[in-house]
């Protein structure tokens, strides 16, 4: 499947420029409903109504305001809203450069492919430069009236930029309590490590699915086909055991299907 670019900018530094496209490197794959009406099962709209009145209020009718704390309502128009965007740009501006993998991953929000516009040598060079200098820019830019901060990095040979979440997004691990309770013994510690050992494995993405999503679509179309559909019991779980005996069980578990 060929994927369409979203964007186009350019990323520069000093007197360096590369005319790139975006391409998206997620996409949506929730399974999305319509609302109907039981009756005729015809699709219903949904309506914007006055509270006070039950009348149905025209979007044109409507205006946007933010609740303070106190309860106090600030009024705003579109307007003074736009005036705030940022400038529209096709900038990718280089802020500088960062050790390869220096970001704490927290700070990573949502990934876009690279690809070259118009001359591809200077897209190529600059994958080269990242490589062999196992380097990552730090980059800001305005797309669709909205400023980001991104990192630059490659993946497998592809330059990509990973949008960041700004700092005020980001909750501090400081703010969580310390991990309390009593340390584990010699021998759970020894089972722990045995379990830790036994489960070692590789990272294989295609390994991974939303399986609530394909529950789902099987469901449907075995509704779609007029069959009947079974509801699923979540298993029970054993209770009451401790840290020993729960190690024990993993490990027997773990072994059994070896």
């Amino acid at each position: 499947m060929t994927i369409r670019a979203m964007w186009k900018g350019v990323i520069h530094f000093d007197a360096i420029r590369v005319p790139v496209k975006l391409y998206g490197a997620i996409e949506d794959r929730n399974v999305h409903f319509r609302l109907l009406h039981r009756g005729d099962l015809e699709p219903v709209h949904q309506f914007f109504v006055n509270p006070e009145t039950d009348e149905v209020v025209p979007y044109a009718n409507t205006g946007r305001a933010y609740i303070t704390e106190s309860g106090e309502r600030v009024l705003l128009n579109p307007s003074e809203l736009e005036a705030l965007e940022p400038e529209p740009s096709r900038d990718i501006e280089i802020l500088g450069f960062l050790p390869h993998q220096v970001i704490d991953h927290r700070w990573y929000n949502r990934p876009y492919y690279l690809g070259p516009d118009e001359d591809s040598a200077e897209f190529a060079a600059l994958a080269d430069a990242l490589e062999s200098m196992q380097v990552e820019g730090l980059a800001r830019w305005v797309m669709r009236n909205k400023s980001y901060v991104g990192a630059l990095q490659l993946y497998q040979g592809y330059p990509m930029l990973m949008s960041l979440h700004h700092t005020e997004e980001v909750i501090p691990v400081e703010s969580l309590a310390a991990p309390e309770g009593p340390p584990l013994d010699p021998r759970e510690l020894g089972m722990a490590r045995q379990l830790i050992e036994m489960l070692e494995a590789d990272f294989e993405p295609q390994e991974y699915h939303d399986e609530f999503r394909e529950r789902v679509l099987t469901m449907l179309d075995a509704k779609a086909q007029g069959k009947q559909v079974r509801t699923l019991v979540p298993p029970q779980h054993e209770r009451g055991m401790d840290v020993a005996q729960a190690l024990e069980a993993s490990i027997r578990q773990v072994r059994k299907h070896a």
